[in-house]
C-alpha cells in the first residue's frame, strides 16, 4: 500500500509504501504524485518511507520512474529515503541516476529520526 501526502506548510511531499505493494497501488501512487503537484512550486522536498515494505512487484518500477520523473520535472529539491534494510533498497538508487539530475540533493538513512533530523538541520531553500 502507498500512502501520498502533502504538507504544503513545509512544503513537503511524504510518500510511504507497506506491506506488499502491487503494481495497480504504485500506479495510483504515481497519479497521486502528480494530482498533489500540480499547484506546488519547485523547490519542495520529498520524505520517501519504506521502514514497512515487506515486497514490490518487478514491475511497478515503470510507475516508480514515473514518479522521479515528475518529481524532476515540478523541481524538487531534495529526496529523503527511509530504508532500514538497505538489502531491500528495490533499485531506487539505480532509478534515480536515470530519472533525477545531479542538482537533486538524495540521502538515504536506516531510520526515521535519522532522515528527519538531516532535513531539519538542512536548508533547502528555493532560489
Amino acid at each position: 500500500m502507498y500512502a501520498v501526502e502533502l504538507d504544503q506548510s513545509k512544503r513537503l511531499l511524504v510518500i510511504s509504501a507497506s506491506q506488499r505493494v502491487t503494481t495497480e497501488q504504485a500506479k495510483l501512487a504515481a497519479e497521486r504524485v502528480r494530482d498533489v503537484l500540480q499547484d506546488v512550486a519547485s523547490g519542495f522536498r520529498v520524505l520517501a518511507d519504506f521502514r514497512w515494505l515487506d515486497s514490490m512487484d518487478s514491475a511497478e518500477a515503470r510507475h516508480i520512474a514515473e514518479i522521479m520523473d515528475t518529481l524532476a520535472e515540478k523541481g524538487v529539491a531534495s529526496v529523503t529515503r527511509v530504508i532500514p534494510d538497505p538489502h531491500k533498497d528495490i533499485g531506487l538508487n539505480i532509478l534515480s541516476q536515470f530519472h533525477y539530475g545531479p542538482e537533486i540533493q538524495i540521502a538515504t538513512f536506516q531510520t526515521l529520526a535519522d532522515a528527519l533530523q538531516s532535513m531539519a538541520g538542512a536548508d533547502f531553500s528555493s532560489t
